[in-house]
């Protein structure tokens, strides 16, 4: 499964003044994230807002992302919940044939213990099919920790991938030192993607990297070849960006820099609104740096 290594970057759904799916504007970003070195495409995500999207528009949005890529970049799906057998259920329905696997988030809310959210996952993979274990404990309320991802990560091999965004790094070298061979792991916090790529890491999936592709990918792709020196270059230029992008939550700054640079309207569906006018002028004037 090292197809998904690199830069794979979690789209956001573009909307209309009146809050509709904005398919003109989703058409112009994919092509931007192709041209500009994007490794693969993730559908569906948190930063798709999929919370506020009905499942006419999920299938919308999944068909039409599908016919646009038309099988350039790899595919992964957001699939996940609080039900397991809800969640396990929706993964056997969905057609997969055009994904090379899931991106499933840990249970949010009911904040299950460990043992829990091995059991879940398990039950998950008896589905057979390709499965990215995402921990988000600022999302979650509960974090998924080392010993139970290299738990999953021994016994079944379809759990392929964690995207980890633990706020503590150590956790995240922690996995790469005593992962099994053929389980990976990639960053699911932008900031910490050089660090983690550099030990061992399969890259990142990522937000800022749909607003600056070809910069993130070349830094991705030069902490591959252990250029260090050129690779700390571009990070340091975007970590400014990276973090006034998170300042009021997320998808509301991607959708602020992907606005200034033409690629999208700036409109969001509540209970997120858009950023602020102070936190607008701050993207604008970074941007200008870039």
């Amino acid at each position: 499964m090292s197809i998904l290594k690199g830069v794979g970057v979690a789209l956001v759904t573009p909307f209309n003044e009146d809050l509709s799916v904005d398919f003109e504007s989703l058409t112009k970003l994919i092509e931007y994230n192709i041209e500009n070195g994007t490794n693969y495409l993730v559908v569906l995500g948190t930063t798709a807002e999929a919370a506020t999207l009905s499942s006419d528009e999920k299938k919308q949005v999944v068909e039409h992302i599908i016919k646009v890529n038309n099988k350039r970049l790899p595919l992964v799906l957001g699939i996940g919940g609080n039900n397991t057998l809800e969640v396990k259920q929706q993964i056997e329905e969905a057609d997969l044939s055009d994904f090379t696997a899931v991106l499933s988030v840990s249970p949010y809310y009911n904040k299950p213990n460990q043992e829990g959210l091995y059991q879940h996952y398990k039950m998950l993979a008896s589905t057979g099919k390709n499965i990215i274990i995402y921990n988000v404990p600022s999302r979650t309320g509960q974090n998924v920790e080392a010993e139970t991802t290299l738990r999953l990560a021994k016994e079944f091999p379809n759990l392929f991938l964690i995207k980890e965004a633990a706020p503590n790094i150590l956790q995240y070298f922690d996995i790469l030192r005593k992962k099994p061979e053929g389980f990976n792991l990639v960053s699911g916090d932008d900031e910490f993607t050089l660090p983690v790529t550099l030990a061992g890491g399969a890259g990142v999936i990522s937000v800022i990297g749909q607003g600056y592709p070809k910069e993130f990918s070349t830094m991705v792709q030069l902490a591959f070849d252990k250029k260090v020196d050129e690779a700390y270059e571009i990070h340091n230029k975007l970590v400014d960006i990276t973090r006034l992008i998170f300042a009021e939550g997320n998808p509301c700054g991607i959708k602020a820099v992907l606005a200034e640079k033409g690629l999208i309207k700036n409109y969001l569906r509540l209970p997120l609104v858009p950023a602020s006018e102070g936190l607008y002028v701050k993207i604008k004037a970074e941007m200008a740096k870039i």
